[in-house]
């Protein structure tokens, strides 16, 4: 190798000092007591709790500190549910046999937001009926599902997805 080929060093290289603080054991005192009184909190609500007694700035040294005094949060792992086959869902033979629940939504041009229920019959796969509103209430879904039930006759079963939209707290009378 030639000595060409060898790139010399800059001054600001050589001579760096490192800005940090010499001493973090009040830090890390402190962060500790945090820690143990809130064992739940991660590095980031630690962070913020030591920023507003004015012992820290920079949450990358918190963060330094933290994993170096090893008071990372376990995240816990999710129960596994038991492994069981899925059963086939049996065809319907004849109309109003089963509904299917779904929810559509979508945006109008002003920004506003509008949602459809939709409750279709798995055999004849016809909409039975539609709710298209900005907010569908409970009541108002247990109303008209007694207004289908009236004049078509309510299925022996109803079919719904997993989604979050069937979910409401209760009433309070």
């Amino acid at each position: 190798m030639s000595e060409e080929s060898i790139s010399p060093m800059t001054r600001s290289v050589v001579q760096y000092r490192s800005h940090r603080a010499a001493n973090d054991d009040r830090l890390r005192q402190r962060l500790k007591e945090l820690a143990e009184q809130y064992p739940r909190y991660g590095y980031l609500i630690l962070h913020a709790l030591l920023k507003g007694e004015g012992l820290v700035q920079n949450p990358k040294r918190t963060y330094r500190i933290y994993c170096e005094e090893q008071l990372q949060v376990r995240t816990k792992r999710r129960k596994r549910l038991p492994n069981i086959p899925r059963q086939p869902m049996a065809l319907p033979s004849r109309r109003t046999e089963r509904w299917s629940l779904d929810f559509v939504s979508d945006q109008l041009a002003t920004g506003r937001r509008f949602r459809i229920l939709n409750v279709i019959d798995d055999y004849t796969r016809e909409c039975a009926g539609q709710i298209v509103d900005t907010s569908i209430s409970g009541h108002r879904l247990s109303v008209f599902l007694d207004y289908l039930g009236e004049s078509q006759g309510l299925p022996r079963e109803i079919i719904l997805d997993n989604g979050p939209e069937l979910t409401s707290k209760p009433e309070v009378d």
